[in-house]
């Protein structure tokens, strides 16, 4: 009797699940788990101590206890959102721009309830960009993001940045080269973290918001160039300026996109961002979402719409920037006490607000995950991001720097971020000996 057992067929995936890599921060996040013992100056979290967890007991008490009001919460709503949550967050966006929703051309059905911001991003991208498409980014930049732009088959390229965020200068330059070799047809899109940027903590400063603008109008010669403002750290603001958002400048609603969450002001785990966005994009991204979950969890919007509407939402974030400006600050301290006798030869960021802070080391250091450095980090018991993830390659050269890192003070324990920059420092002490 014959007992070979039949040779499988080979399963076929599709081009995109071919372009999809595994995202860095799964490696990171499950380093971290399996060693308890490590301190993560990597992880992106957001802080488990203020979660509003009696916030949200009040809000579903009282949510549950008004039967007909539950059965809402319990039930479908629509593929947009619930409209009195757009309403309520369109009184919000008013409230962080100074300025009428008019000004902007905006109204409820301007905004788009997501399953986080994330998919929000994800969902653009699917709307807007054919493989081969051109999105411009910072160099560095959000390393999720430039994963998911790769996987939809976008070519990124990275334009400059300063210590004042995107340069409009260079930006201009790039879409003017563009131009001249015939290739602005497949600029779709600018993306940026414009407050408090993941992974540099760094802000677009205030002068070059509406520059920014003004350039993608000029070039939107035959076709509109988008800017997708990601500012997901908006509200986690310590100190400095309240800036206005690109968008506020947009009066026609026409050549930008703002996309903001509450799952860093409030509770990731309710999953929950919205976006404002041109009408006729929105038609676009709305079929895309029907086509993955037609509407975004109602029981978690109307948990948001009473924590806005009771003065929980607002409580609450100013306890997080209370919260976070003492880690920051505990950050920056540490920074500074560790590396006194190395000033010379590193530097690093001092964010305004947000999680993170961003590293440099002298440019022939190798932070990346399979450098000496950073496994002799993990010796010392201390994880952060490789900054050389951050990174698109130069568009000519291919040159990735490697000499970066990205510290959070997000998740890790106030007392525990003065022993994590002692760690990190012995290690790169060792290495730069």
């Amino acid at each position: 009797m014959d007992r070979t057992t039949p040779a499988i067929p080979s399963l076929f995936l599709s081009a995109k699940a071919a372009r999809t890599h595994e995202q860095p921060i799964s490696y990171l996040i499950a380093y971290a788990l399996a060693n308890p013992d490590l301190i993560n100056l990597a992880a992106g979290l957001v802080d488990d101590e203020t979660l509003p967890a009696d916030e949200c007991l009040t809000i579903t008490q009282k949510l549950f206890s008004d039967k007909p009001r539950a059965r809402r919460a319990l039930q479908y709503d629509t593929t947009l959102g619930l409209r009195p949550l757009r309403h309520a967050l369109l009184k919000h966006i008013e409230a962080l721009e100074s300025k009428p929703a008019s000004a902007m051309n905006l109204s409820a059905d301007d905004i788009l309830i997501t399953t986080g911001s994330q998919q929000a991003l994800y969902l653009i991208g699917d709307a807007l960009l054919n493989p081969g498409d051109i999105v411009i980014a910072p160099n560095p930049s959000y390393f999720v993001y430039t994963g998911t732009l790769t996987s939809l088959g976008a070519t990124i390229l990275p334009t400059h940045t300063d210590e004042n965020g995107l340069d409009p200068d260079a930006l201009d330059q790039l879409l003017s080269d563009l131009a001249q070799r015939n290739q602005l047809p497949r600029v779709k899109l600018i993306y940026l973290t414009s407050y408090y940027d993941n992974p540099t903590g760094l802000t677009l400063s205030a002068d070059r918001r509406p520059r920014l603008l003004e350039i993608a109008k000029k070039y939107s010669q035959h076709h509109r160039i988008l800017i997708l403002e990601d500012a997901a750290y908006r509200e986690l603001r310590y100190d400095g300026p309240a800036l206005p958002s690109i968008k506020s400048y947009d009066q026609t609603n026409q050549y930008t996109i703002l996309t903001q969450t509450f799952s860093k002001p409030f509770a990731p785990g309710l999953k929950t961002g919205y976006t404002a966005l041109p009408p006729d994009l929105m038609n676009a991204v709305l079929q895309q979402k029907g086509n993955h979950d037609f509407g975004s969890a109602n029981l978690c919007q109307q948990i948001l719409l009473e924590a806005l509407e009771s003065g929980a939402y607002a409580h609450h974030v100013q306890l997080l920037q209370h919260s976070y400006r003492a880690k920051r600050d505990t950050m920056l301290e540490a920074l500074n006490s560790a590396f006194c006798t190395l000033h010379s030869a590193l530097t690093w960021t001092r964010p305004h607000g947000g999680l993170y802070i961003w590293l440099t080391l002298p440019d022939n250091t190798d932070t990346s995950r399979p450098s000496p450095l950073f496994h002799s980090a993990l010796t010392h018991g201390v994880l952060y991001v490789p900054g050389d993830y951050c990174f698109q390659p130069h568009p000519t050269t291919g040159h990735l720097p490697k000499n970066h890192l990205r510290l959070s003070f997000g998740q890790v324990p106030k007392q525990k971020i003065p022993p994590g920059i002692h760690r990190l420092a012995e290690a790169i002490r060792e290495h730069l000996r």
